[in-house]
Order: C-alpha cells, then sequence, then structure tokens
C-alpha cells in the first residue's frame, strides 16, 4: 500500500477537476451547435408529452411542463392535433418530438427539417 503526500493528493484533485471542467465545456459547445436560436414557450396546461416520432401514437420519450421554454432544432409534419400538423424536433437534454400547437413561438417560426 501507498502512501501518498498532501501536495500528490492535491495535483490529483486538480487534475480531476481540469477533467470535469474541460468535459463540462465540450458538452455545452455541442449543445450550443444544435441551438439554432428557435425557442418556444410550452403551453400545454397539463404538460406536453414528448414523442420519438412526428406522431400521436409514437413512444413517449419524455416532458415538458406547462410555461416551460423548449429549444427547437426544426419542423415538420406530422400527426394533426387540434387541425394543426406541425411537429417541432426539441433539443433539449435529448431529441424528441413535441406538437406545435402545444408550443407558442418565441421569435422566428422554426425552419422546416
Amino acid at each position: 500500500m501507498s502512501l501518498r503526500s498532501p501536495l500528490a493528493a492535491l495535483g490529483l484533485c486538480a487534475a480531476t477537476g481540469a477533467v470535469a471542467v474541460l468535459a463540462t465545456a465540450q458538452t455545452a459547445t455541442a449543445v450550443e451547435s444544435v441551438d439554432n436560436g428557435y425557442t418556444g414557450r410550452v403551453t400545454a396546461k397539463s404538460g406536453l408529452l414528448l414523442r420519438d416520432r412526428p406522431t400521436r401514437s409514437s413512444r413517449i420519450v419524455g416532458a415538458a411542463a406547462y410555461g416551460s421554454i423548449v429549444h427547437i432544432f426544426c419542423r415538420t409534419g406530422g400527426d394533426r392535433v387540434n387541425g394543426n400538423d406541425h411537429w417541432y424536433l426539441l433539443t433539449d437534454g435529448t431529441w424528441a418530438w413535441a406538437s406545435a400547437y402545444y408550443i407558442d413561438n418565441i421569435g422566428a417560426v422554426p425552419r422546416w427539417c
């Protein structure tokens, strides 16, 4: 069993912290690279279900709370929800689809996928 000096232990802690900072910076850069500035606010009072495809019958992969701001990558056509067939591909934590009927755009309307 080897004993480490306090200075060596401090160096190990500093190196570990530096790696964590770099990993966080790379993750932030990756997220920023897909954030093209399209955002919206969720208007579904009970929360908005996020799906793996732009259809009402596809698998639910998450949810967004009422009033939350979501980041939109692009829009496409899909199942109609109350007459609206547009769906947004969201980039918040996971790539998931949400009906545009329940999202009010903040700024420009997202580009087509």
